[in-house]
């Protein structure tokens, strides 16, 4: 008798008790792909695809990509982390927020997407 009464017990559990685990697998597939259904569409609809030369698309035109005469210098992404380190990413830091400061986002001149601003000689240009 307390066989039946311990399966009963089981049994009046909800589906959702029952399948909670599946249930929250589920839910996470489907919150993931459409955020990533989101995110695929502001890329596209953005026009950063169409610059993106590392797709696989572009693999014959990535030979083609110029690289600019540019006073850009990078910081290294190795190495140990002292002053002096934190002084030179600070004085390369500087040096491009200057630049960037400079250029007026809401109609000044030059305008921020115009070759000069983006250091784009008129000549290299495709």
């Amino acid at each position: 008798m307390e066989a039946n009464k311990t399966n009963s017990i089981y049994d009046d559990r909800s589906f959702k008790d029952r399948h909670s685990f599946l249930l929250f697998i589920t839910g996470s597939i489907l919150v993931s792909t459409v955020i990533v259904v989101i995110s695929m569409t502001m890329y596209n609809g953005s026009g950063a695809a169409q610059l993106d030369l590392s797709r696989p698309g572009y693999v014959s035109v990535r030979s083609q990509a110029i690289e600019g005469e540019s006073d850009f210098q990078s910081y290294s992404s190795v190495g140990t982390m002292d002053k002096e380190a934190i002084d030179s990413f600070k004085k390369l830091f500087d040096k491009q927020s200057k630049k960037l400061k400079a250029v007026d986002a809401f109609g000044g001149s030059p305008s921020p997407l115009s070759p000069v601003s983006l250091g784009i000689d008129d000549q290299t240009a495709l």
